[in-house]
């Protein structure tokens, strides 16, 4: 039987635990109440506003489901707003409110540090390898995901 330590599945779960562990100390120490999932969609609607939910799901590749949760959340803190959409009447476009840039301004310290914890035992060197590594693993799984990373589609790439 394998060591827990030789499972990159056990690790990659042990190294979630901790980054949301700091995630959580870093944004609570600055006065804050934002989850990272929370950052990351709310990150991800001021980059591209007007997207709606399940754009933003696969954006920041988490399951439909659990991002209705998340921008209701949002939503209730007054970081975003639901509006109707001028294309589908369906749909609903999310967009960033003034709080919502404010926040995402004023947390950014607490997130980029929150970042250097996570990788204060390695060498700038390491970090990068480390980095490389995630991203090359992370992309040869995307598709065996329950909620794959998605890329935005422009304009122009649009159906609809």
């Amino acid at each position: 039987m394998r060591d827990n330590n030789d499972m990159p599945g056990h690790l990659a779960r042990r190294f979630q635990q901790i980054a949301v562990a700091v995630f959580h100390a870093e944004a609570e120490a600055a006065g804050y109440d934002l989850t990272p999932v929370q950052y990351a969609a709310l990150a991800a609607i001021s980059a591209s506003p007007g997207i709606d939910q399940v754009t933003l799901a696969g954006l920041i590749a988490y399951d439909r489901t659990t991002i209705t949760g998340v921008v209701d959340r949002l939503v209730q803190k007054g970081l975003i707003e639901r509006r109707a959409s001028s294309r589908d009447r369906r749909a609903r476009e999310l967009q960033i409110t003034g709080e919502g840039r404010r926040t995402l301004e004023d947390i950014a310290p607490a997130v980029e540090a929150a970042q250097q914890l996570l990788v204060r035992g390695l060498s700038a060197g390491e970090t990068e390898e480390l980095m490389r590594l995630l991203r090359k693993a992370i992309a040869a799984g995307n598709e065996l995901s329950r909620a794959p990373l998605r890329e935005v589609a422009t304009e122009g790439s649009k159906n609809g």
